[in-house]
């Protein structure tokens, strides 16, 4: 197996004993306004960004609303990524929670690229949550 597998599989940051592994409960999250709605754009280059910071999606969901507006929602084996569109103001967010460090900084260094490259502009956090 590799480590890649391994992390995904397992979710491991400590060994207990031989049998069980456990996670630690950190959250890594981004969140991104940007002045695009076109999800015609947005949504195969979000796909296209997940895969190459390696995330595995498990499933895909999305609502369209009337008279306007769009939510989606990418449930990954590391959490999860949404986007909101705002048409009425030409903005989206979008947020990706990960319990994976490595996957959440690669998938934010593609978006930063693309944002910048694109020409788009945008507004951003980044956070890491812990459980107390």
């Amino acid at each position: 197996m590799s480590q890649f597998q391994y992390d995904v599989f397992y979710l491991v940051k400590k060994r207990i004993n031989r049998n069980y592994l456990i996670m630690n409960a950190i959250i890594y999250n981004y969140k991104i306004w940007i002045n695009s709605t076109d999800t015609y754009l947005l949504l195969p280059k979000l796909r296209e960004l997940l895969r190459k910071s390696e995330y595995n999606v498990l499933n895909f969901i999305e609502h369209s609303f009337v008279p306007q507006g769009y939510t989606c929602l990418w449930l990954l084996a590391e959490s999860h990524l949404a986007l909101h569109t705002f048409p009425e103001q030409n903005n989206s967010y979008i947020e990706l929670s990960s319990c994976n460090e490595a996957m959440n900084k690669r998938f934010v260094a593609e978006v930063e690229a693309w944002l910048t490259e694109a020409n788009i502009t945008h507004s951003n956090t980044e956070e890491q949550i812990s459980k107390p």
